[in-house]
C-alpha cells in the first residue's frame, strides 16, 4: 500500500474530495475508476458514496455520543435560576434539579452552567448604595466625561491609606512539592495585628507622585488641615500644575469638617465635587495597591524603616503608569492600562452601580 493510500486510510477526507467522488459517481463512473483516478481506498469511495445515497449531503453529521446526563429543558431551568438569584448555591440548584425530576451531581450542573457562559468567581464588595448615590454618581460621571485634556491634566487626587508591617493581604503564589506548605520558604511571615502600621496621605496629578507624609497619631481635621498646609501646594508647585488647580478628596469627615472648608476657602483652592459612598472612583487607588506590593517585596524590621521604603517606592512608581490611570481615548472609551483608567471607568457609568 502507498504512502498516500495509508495516509488515506488515517484521517478523514476533506470536503472537497468526498464532493468529487461523488461528482464523478453522478456522471457514470464506477468505484474502481473513481479509486484509481483519486488515489481512495475503494472502501472510502463505497462508505462516501452509500453516505451520500442516504442522506443526500457529504458534510461530516454529528455522532451520537454519550447521551447527556442534563436535558436541554433542565439545563435551561437551572440558568434561569442563576439568573434571577446570582448568589444560588450548586447544593441549592441541585435541589431544584431533583424537582424537575432531574437528579443530577454537582460536576453536571457546573459542566451546564459552563457551556452557558456562567461561572463561579468571588463576588466583588463594594461600597452599599442608595438610590440617591447612585443618582449623584450618574450625574458625575455624565459631567466630568466632558473634561478637556487640559482641565484633567489640573486635577491633583489625594488620599489617605494604611500599611501594616506584616500584614499584606493578598495571595501569594509559589512553586513547591507536595508536603512542603510550611516549609519557610514556602510561607509568608505574618504577625498579630500586623506589627503595627503606618498612616499615609498622598497626592499624585497626570504628571507624577506628590508628595507623601505619614500621620503620626490619631487623624482629626486639624492634623488634616496641618498636612494640607505644609504639602498641598508644595506638591502643586513640584508637578507644575500652577495654582489654578483641582484638588480631589473624598467625603471623610476630617475632608468635609469645618475648619477645612475654611482653609480650603481662604487659600482659594478649587475643591473637584465628589459624590458619596464611592472610594472605587479614585484612580489613586490603584497607586496604594502597587506601593504596598512594591514596599513589601522588601523587608522592613521597623516602623521607621517601613516609612522610610514607603516613601522611595513612591518616588519610584513610573509617570507612565501614572498617566495610563486618567488616560482616556474617545475611540475606545478606554485606557492602556489593564487596571482600568479612571475615565474609562466613567464612560461605563451605571454598569459600575
Amino acid at each position: 500500500m502507498s504512502e498516500q493510500m495509508r495516509i488515506m486510510r488515517s484521517k478523514e477526507l476533506p470536503k472537497e474530495r468526498r464532493d468529487r467522488i461523488v461528482a464523478r459517481h453522478r456522471s457514470g463512473q464506477g468505484y474502481k475508476r473513481i479509486f484509481a483516478a483519486l488515489k481512495v481506498p475503494k472502501s472510502t469511495v463505497a462508505s462516501i458514496i452509500l453516505k451520500w445515497k442516504k442522506f443526500g449531503t457529504t458534510r461530516t453529521l454529528p455522532r451520537p455520543g454519550r447521551p447527556a446526563k442534563l436535558s436541554n429543558r433542565g439545563r435551561r431551568a437551572l440558568v434561569r435560576e442563576v439568573k434571577k438569584n446570582p448568589k444560588i448555591t450548586v447544593a441549592e440548584l441541585q435541589r431544584c434539579s431533583r424537582e424537575m425530576g432531574e437528579s443530577s451531581t454537582k460536576s453536571t450542573i457546573t459542566a451546564a452552567l459552563h457551556q452557558s457562559g456562567l461561572y463561579g468567581r468571588v463576588a466583588r464588595r463594594k461600597p452599599l448604595l442608595s438610590a440617591r448615590h447612585m443618582k449623584a454618581c450618574i450625574e458625575f460621571a455624565k459631567k466630568h466625561m466632558k473634561d478637556s485634556q487640559t482641565m484633567r491634566k489640573k486635577i491633583l487626587w489625594s488620599d489617605e491609606t494604611k500599611i501594616e508591617l506584616f500584614g499584606f493581604n493578598s495571595k501569594w503564589y509559589v512553586w513547591r512539592k507536595p508536603g512542603t506548605a510550611h516549609h519557610l520558604p514556602n510561607t509568608i511571615p505574618t504577625v498579630k495585628h500586623g506589627g503595627g502600621s503606618i498612616m499615609l496621605w498622598g497626592c499624585f496629578s497626570a504628571a507624577g507622585t506628590g508628595r507623601l507624609v505619614a500621620i503620626e497619631g490619631k487623624m482629626n481635621a486639624a492634623k488634616y488641615r496641618d498636612i494640607l498646609e505644609e504639602n498641598l501646594f508644595q506638591s502643586a508647585q513640584d508637578l507644575r500644575l500652577g495654582r489654578r488647580f483641582t484638588f480631589q478628596q473624598d467625603n471623610d469627615p476630617k475632608h468635609t469638617a469645618k475648619i477645612t472648608k475654611e482653609w480650603l476657602r481662604n487659600n482659594s483652592v478649587t475643591i473637584l465635587d465628589w459624590p458619596s459612598q464611592s472610594p472605587d472612583l479614585n484612580p489613586i487607588e490603584h497607586l496604594w495597591r502597587d506601593l504596598k506590593m512594591a514596599v513589601h517585596q522588601r523587608s522592613s524590621s521597623n516602623l521607621t524603616e517601613l516609612e522610610r521604603i514607603c516613601k522611595e517606592e513612591w518616588q519610584r512608581i513610573p509617570n507612565p503608569g501614572v498617566k495610563n490611570l486618567l488616560h482616556h481615548s474617545k475611540k475606545t472609551h478606554g485606557c492602556t492600562s489593564s487596571k482600568g483608567c479612571f475615565y474609562s471607568i466613567l464612560s461605563k457609568g451605571s454598569e459600575y452601580l
